[in-house]
């Protein structure tokens, strides 16, 4: 498509649902039993008159955005609120067509600006914008009869470089043309810090006895995963003994793939070194250690960005995932040492597509120089079943993720855990065969041999052929001004 189509914003409507988790799941500082999901209706105006509505839904997920202690969980929800309806606001307040990229690139630097002035850091400021652009996203590839495959592809959002300085001149039209998603996808599981390991772990009155798996046992045993993400905890000894079992638990895994995450809890570059170095010297560790493919954001978001990675870096690659909070993040986390960077949709569509681009572009480079090569990664567990997780496995399936983390299956329900009505399962289940499977009345994620089967996410629209039962959503709890 030579000329992107404009498109005015009509109405964006903003809801939230409580889910509600089968097993409580720590990363970080914070242990997760309850959340809301947000969820963003657009409705969107073509320049040719045509009228099409668009949806997205993601996790409030507390103690990710802002791991701020003084701040409770509830706090944390109120953010990402607050976040949801400035931008709301902001796509609202102008009346004029655009492309769908034109609308992010237009806001993105303000609300930046305006999160920063309400206490909001970039994450949080781009949380909203995030979930409208995939629902403007989501309405355009309806109202032209696309799917976001072709859409992305032929540049029918008018994505260029405009916010990107580093990637003047690179052909951006070019690398979105030959994109191609696979029919599936690996499923990465994870395992948090207070995850059971073995039976003998799990305490026995709570066990839940619901058929699923509770151990990382069980999940071995039942789901054919062959990859793995570990969270640690930055003090050694306890990460050292908890990798010690579970690498033994993960020895039946034949090619096991493992990453581990920092989630920001070493002090500095040295502590998060010498941990590694006290990995491979661990002899019941060797194995996990030839297997790990990088280590994700071990240091805290205030000094990774300022701080050289590279005696970590020699020995294991190192990604950002905390850290990038804007879309200059990834180049400057580059000339430190990093040379990783997440897909996370949450953080924003156009962000993945742009870090997606510069890999290819360095990497170019880096074949002439013999220099690292740059990588992403598709780090995010909480998408939930529905919107989110198809939304998000069809965004990193796009730019040529082999591997997804994904464990909103594990930790909830499936569409009974979040509180969908039956109707709503059903919708889902018939409009995405082979990506969900049915469990009495309820609809769970299908994972068969450690794989998602992609193929029903190639559909007009962005990767969905349902949508929530929206008069069973409750409007956004507005957070006090």
């Amino acid at each position: 498509m030579t000329d992107a189509p404009r498109l005015s914003v009509q109405a964006i409507e903003l809801y939230e649902r409580p889910v509600h988790m089968r097993l409580p799941f720590r990363f970080g500082v914070v242990t997760l039993t309850h959340c809301p999901q947000a969820f963003v209706r657009v409705r969107i105006a073509t320049s040719d008159g045509r009228s099409a509505w668009g949806a997205a839904a993601e996790l409030m997920a507390p103690k990710w955005f802002d791991k701020n202690l003084q701040l409770s969980n509830e706090d944390n929800f109120d953010q990402l609120r607050r976040s949801l309806t400035t931008a709301r606001d902001a796509y609202l307040s102008h009346s004029g067509a655009r492309t769908a990229f034109g609308h992010f690139a237009d806001h993105y630097a303000a609300l930046i600006a305006a999160g920063q002035a309400a206490g909001l850091n970039p994450l949080i400021a781009c949380y909203g914008p995030a979930l409208i652009d995939r629902a403007l996203l989501d309405a355009l590839c309806r109202a032209e009869a696309l799917s976001f495959y072709d859409a992305i592809r032929g540049n029918v959002p008018g994505m260029d470089v405009r916010l990107c300085a580093d990637l003047s001149g690179f052909d951006l039209a070019g690398f979105l043309h030959g994109l191609a998603p696979a029919a599936q996808i690996a499923l990465r599981h994870t395992v948090g810090l207070v995850d059971a390991i073995t039976a003998a772990d799990a305490d026995v009155d709570k066990r839940l006895n619901d058929g699923l798996p509770e151990t990382l046992e069980d999940v071995v045993a039942s789901t054919g995963c062959r990859h793995y993400k570990l969270k640690v905890s930055g003090a050694a000894d306890a990460d050292i003994d908890r990798l010690t079992r579970i690498a033994e638990a993960l020895a039946p895994v034949a090619d096991c793939v493992v990453t581990l995450d920092g989630n920001e809890q070493f002090p500095d570059a040295p502590a998060a070194a010498e941990f590694w170095r006290r990995v491979q010297a661990t002899p019941a560790l060797q194995h996990l250690a030839r297997s790990t493919l990088y280590i994700e954001q071990p240091l805290p978001r205030a000094i990774a960005l300022d701080t050289d990675v590279r005696p970590l870096a020699v020995m294991r690659p190192v990604l950002i995932d905390e850290s990038d909070g804007t879309l200059e993040a990834f180049p400057r986390a580059l000339e430190l040492g990093y040379t990783g960077v997440s897909s996370k949709q949450c953080k924003g569509i156009y962000r993945s597509l742009l870090n997606a681009a510069r890999c290819q572009q360095r990497n170019g480079a880096a074949r002439q120089t013999g220099t690292a090569r740059c990588f992403m990664s598709a780090e995010d567990l909480t998408t939930q079943a529905g919107l989110a997780v198809q939304q998000d496995l069809a965004l990193v399936n796009l730019i040529g993720l082999g591997h997804v983390e994904r464990n909103g299956h594990h930790y909830v329900d499936g569409f009974a855990g979040q509180g969908a009505g039956l109707a709503e399962r059903q919708a889902f289940l018939a409009a995405q065969p082979g990506l969900y499977e049915p469990a009495d009345d309820n609809v769970r994620l299908r994972v068969r041999d450690g794989l998602l089967d992609l193929r029903s996410l190639d559909r007009p629209g962005f990767a969905s052929g349902a949508n929530p039962e929206w008069p069973t959503l409750q409007p956004l709890q507005l957070p006090a001004r």
